[in-house]
C-alpha cells in the first residue's frame, strides 16, 4: 500500500505538470487531491483487477479524463510485472469499459471483453475515456466547442505519460506502449502516432500501433466515400458554428433500453418497427444510418428473406443492447467534424498528422462486414516496414452484408479466436 501511495503521488505530479496550463500551484494541489480521491479498484476475474483514475487536464467544465488499467496482481495493489503494455482507445457511443471490459460496464454485459483477455495473457492493459465520456446526462457541455481532435491528442499523450510513469514506479519498466484503437479510436491512434512522430525519439510514448477496423484515409477507388466524409465534415462544422456542439447518443441509449424492457412493443424511434426490430436494424444494417462503407454494420445479422435482420449471428442480443444502453449521453460534434475532415483529406486539416510519418510496427485487424478491406489502404500509406494485416471474413466479398461486423471484433462468440488471439500474439512480439 505504501508503494502504491508513492505511485499515486508520482502520477499526480507528472499529470499536472504535463497537462495543466499555467503551472498554478493551487490548481496542481487540487489536481493531486482529485487523482487520489478518484482512484477505484475492482476485481475482474481470477487474479485480474481493474484500476481507474479520474485525472484533471485543465480547468474547463469537462477538463478531465478517466484512465484505466486492467492487470494481473501479485497481491492487492501490487501489479505483476508485464513486459508488454497497451493503451486502448474506445470508439463512438462508448467508453473504455463498454468497449473493452463490458462485464464492468453500466449496464453490465455478458460479453467477457478484450481487455481482461489481454491481461490474462500478461499484457498490461491501459485505456483512456475521452472527455465527453465523463459528462453526465444533465452535465455542463459549455466547453464542447473546443473538444476536438487536437485536444484529444493532448489528452492521449497525458494518459500515455501517466501509464509509463506508473509502470516505471511499480517496476514494470520504462518501455513504450502499443497504442490500440477501435473504430474512431483507431483513427485517433493513427493521428496520435503520426503527430508524435514529429517529436524527438526520446520524447515519444508509442512503440507500436494497432488499428481495429478503422481507417485514416480512403483509397482513390473509394472517392465516393471520401466525398461523403467531406460533406459530413462541412455539415458538422456548420453545426458547431451554429452552437450545436453536442452530438448526443440518445438514439443508441433508447434503442438498447427499449429492446431490453419491451422488445415486442411498437418502436417510438422508427415507424413500422418493434423495439427489437429497431435494435436489430441499428446493429445489423448500420449503413442505413451511417454508410461508412456500403455494407457497414456494427454486428453480423441473420437476415430474413425480405432482407430485414431477424437475429444476430455472432454477438448476443443482450450484449448488443447493453453496449447501446451504456453509451455516454453526450459526444462532441467538433470531434466528429475533425475526424470526418481527416478522412476528407482537404486542407486545412485539424491536426498535422501525415500518415507517412508513422514508422512504428503496425497491425490492422478488420471486420469484413464493416470497414474490413477498406482499411487496408491506410496501411500502405505509412512508412512502417513492419505491417501486419488481417481481415476477419466468413463469406465471399459480394456477401459483405452478411459478414462479421464491426463490434463482433469485441463481443462476438468467435472474437477470442479470430481477433483477440492474433492481437495478443502480435503484442507479445512488439
Amino acid at each position: 500500500m505504501f508503494r502504491f501511495a508513492l505511485v499515486l503521488v508520482c502520477l499526480a505530479g507528472c499529470v499536472t505538470d504535463a497537462a495543466l496550463d499555467g503551472g498554478d500551484p493551487a490548481a496542481e494541489s487540487a489536481a493531486t487531491q482529485a487523482v487520489t480521491v478518484a482512484f477505484h479498484r475492482e476485481h475482474v476475474t481470477g487474479d485480474v483487477y481493474h484500476y481507474s483514475l479520474v485525472v484533471p487536464v485543465g480547468r474547463s467544465a469537462n477538463a478531465a479524463i478517466r484512465v484505466h488499467r486492467i492487470v494481473r496482481e501479485l497481491a492487492p495493489f501490487v501489479p505483476r510485472h508485464a513486459a508488454h503494455a497497451a493503451m486502448l482507445l474506445h470508439g463512438d457511443f462508448a467508453n473504455f469499459l463498454t468497449d473493452f471490459a463490458p462485464t464492468l460496464g453500466t449496464p453490465a454485459s455478458p460479453a467477457p471483453g478484450l481487455a481482461p483477455d489481454l491481461a490474462a495473457h500478461d499484457v498490461d492493459v491501459w485505456g483512456v475515456d475521452r472527455r465527453w465520456a465523463l459528462t453526465p446526462t444533465d452535465g455542463d457541455t459549455s466547453d464542447y466547442a473546443t473538444m476536438g481532435v487536437a485536444q484529444e491528442l493532448g489528452d492521449i499523450r497525458a494518459a500515455l505519460a501517466l501509464a509509463r510513469t506508473t509502470r516505471a514506479a511499480d517496476g514494470s519498466g520504462t518501455g513504450k506502449l502499443a497504442l490500440v484503437g477501435f473504430s474512431h479510436g483507431a483513427e485517433l491512434a493513427y493521428a496520435y502516432s503520426a503527430s508524435e512522430a514529429a517529436r524527438p525519439a526520446a520524447d515519444r510514448h508509442v512503440g507500436a500501433l494497432a488499428s481495429l477496423d478503422f481507417l485514416a484515409a480512403y483509397a482513390p477507388a473509394d472517392a465516393d466515400l471520401r466525398t461523403a466524409s467531406c460533406a459530413n465534415a462541412a455539415t458538422e462544422y456548420a453545426a458547431v458554428v451554429a452552437g450545436q456542439t453536442d452530438s448526443p447518443n440518445d438514439f443508441f441509449i433508447a434503442a438498447g433500453n427499449l429492446d431490453r424492457t419491451a422488445p415486442a412493443d411498437a418502436s417510438p424511434l422508427l415507424d413500422g418497427f418493434t423495439n427489437r426490430g429497431t435494435a436489430l436494424l441499428l446493429a445489423g444494417q448500420t449503413y442505413e444510418f451511417a454508410p461508412i462503407t456500403p455494407a457497414y454494420h456494427l454486428l453480423q445479422p441473420t437476415l430474413a428473406a425480405d432482407g430485414n435482420p431477424i437475429a444476430l449471428a455472432e454477438t448476443s442480443e443482450l450484449a448488443a443492447d447493453q453496449w447501446f444502453a451504456g453509451a455516454p449521453p453526450h459526444q462532441s460534434m467538433l470531434e466528429a467534424a475533425d475526424l470526418d475532415a481527416i478522412l476528407c483529406g482537404q486542407a486545412p486539416l485539424p491536426v498535422d498528422a501525415p500518415l507517412g510519418r508513422i514508422r512504428v510496427p503496425l497491425l490492422y485487424i478488420g471486420a469484413a462486414g464493416a470497414v474490413g478491406s477498406y482499411g487496408l489502404y491506410t496501411t500502405t500509406q505509412v512508412s512502417s516496414t513492419d505491417v501486419t494485416t488481417l481481415v476477419v471474413q466468413r463469406f465471399a466479398d459480394d456477401q459483405r452484408i452478411h459478414d462479421f461486423g464491426h463490434g463482433d471484433l469485441l463481443f462476438g462468440a468467435s472474437a477470442p479466436a479470430r481477433a483477440w488471439q492474433p492481437l495478443a500474439s502480435w503484442l507479445a512480439h512488439h
